[in-house]
């Protein structure tokens, strides 16, 4: 699995709009200049996560994004998977691989079981984690940023 810029600035985008999950909307410009995410793409990207029901926004001067569900009911996985697609190492072992992209050879490939094992390792990992854990995580660590200039 290679996470491209996309799916990389679509899991900063989801974990801003958390860290700031009940406490009002946030202005696209300003998770811009926060995540260092070009303002184009990142029109691009919130409209995809809106469009998937993950965001959601309000027009006007005082308008912005927010998250329609709770961080802890979404996953990194679910995010990766709707911007990069499958999670897989190669197509043939993606549960969502359509026959068309099956490998002609694949009852007999002697690596299959091992993609199968890294897609299930990557799978367990990225549906385990969601984005409430990611804003303790992240919390966590500016905390530890802040303690080490405090030195």
């Amino acid at each position: 699995m290679r996470i491209s810029f996309k799916g990389d600035y679509a899991l900063k985008t989801i974990l801003e709009l958390s860290l700031s999950y009940g406490k009002g909307l946030i202005k696209i410009s300003d998770i811009s200049k926060r995540k260092d995410i070009p303002l184009k793409y990142l029109e691009q990207i919130l409209l995809q996560l809106k469009g998937a029901g993950y965001v959601n926004s309000k027009r006007g001067p005082e308008g912005g994004y927010y998250l329609v569900k709770k961080p802890s009911e979404i996953t990194l996985g679910e995010i990766i998977r709707l911007m990069e697609g499958f999670t897989s190492p190669i197509s043939c072992v993606s549960k969502s691989c359509k026959l068309k992209d099956r490998c002609n050879d694949e009852t007999r490939c002697p690596f299959r079981p091992i993609w199968k094992d890294i897609r299930n390792m990557v799978n367990g990992v990225v549906d385990r984690v969601n984005f409430e854990d990611m804003c303790v995580s992240s919390e966590d660590m500016q905390k530890t940023k802040t303690a080490n200039y405090e030195i």
